[in-house]
């Protein structure tokens, strides 16, 4: 794919994580452009022809998701129907982000793209479904598969690591050590799809930064990044209510191998963004 290709990239959820670090195109957000309404979705794509469609919008909270399945059906599942189609009818590649939590985590070694998915909870059964329109409706799609991300700085990270930075300042700070997943920097996931488009790739690609960890692992790291004092006190998943079902492993290796090592991704976003 040509470089100028890039100004003629339609992005959906922009406004969100991973979007943030999307510096190109066309970016929509939830006002500007409503996934499950087919008719604005076609409009969008009429008036802005992309070669490229990036499908970022979703609802990613998990606890909400399991609460609101509908909502979160209507939003993962239809409204990436709706992209699909619409990608379909006006000829352009489709960049579906999916997640680790389409596997049911009992596997004990990485997910590959290889392994058949089987999700656990709503927010894993909606974006497989996703998947699952986007595999039967094109030829010419990226699935990109990410796990635990974080990115976007004090103003939009509200997950773990943004969690554990507001922490430092404690004596103790507790972390489940019985879970594995291989966490993404948001930043990284844009640049590996920027790649993904340039070499004209097509499939399922796994783009978490390279390695596994439990949450204990990450929070760790970033005791020891920021030389804080605090300690880091492992427990166990079943001592913290949880609304959703969830595996003991969201690892995952990929078959391209552009992602660095996830410390140093790590590191970098703690020294630049915090």
């Amino acid at each position: 794919m040509e470089a100028d290709i890039f100004q003629q990239i339609l992005i959906t959820g922009a406004d969100g994580m991973i979007g943030s670090y999307v510096d190109f195109g066309v970016r929509t957000n939830r006002e500007s452009l409503d996934v499950t309404d087919l008719e604005s979705v076609r409009a969008a794509c009429r008036k802005h022809a992309p070669k490229a469609i990036i499908h970022l919008a979703a609802d990613v909270d998990l606890n909400r998701c399991e609460k609101n399945p509908a909502h979160t059906y209507l939003v993962n599942a239809v409204g990436t129907y709706n992209m699909a189609l619409v990608a379909r009818e006006c000829g352009a590649k489709l960049v579906y982000v999916s997640t680790s939590g389409v596997f049911d985590g009992t596997k004990k070694e990485p997910y590959t793209e290889e392994d058949v998915p089987n999700p656990l909870n709503q927010y894993g059964h909606s974006k497989y479904l996703g998947e699952l329109a986007v595999q039967s409706m094109l030829d010419d799609y990226l699935i990109v598969r990410v796990s635990w991300v974080f990115g976007g700085g004090a103003q939009k990270d509200k997950k773990f690591v943004a969690k554990i930075l507001q922490q430092l300042d404690q004596s103790e700070i507790s972390a489940v050590s019985d879970k594995h997943g291989s966490p993404t920097y948001a930043k990284d996931a844009v640049a590996g799809i920027k790649r993904l488009l340039a070499e004209d790739k097509e499939g399922i690609y796994h783009m978490s930064n390279a390695g596994s960890a439990t949450r204990f692992d990450i929070a760790q790291e970033i005791v020891n990044i920021t030389k804080s004092g605090a300690k880091v006190v492992p427990v166990k998943s079943t001592d913290l209510p949880s609304t959703y079902i969830s595996g003991e492993n969201e690892g995952m290796s990929s078959q391209v191998h552009y992602m660095r090592p996830w410390q140093e991704a790590l590191r970098e976003y703690i020294d630049e963004e915090w």
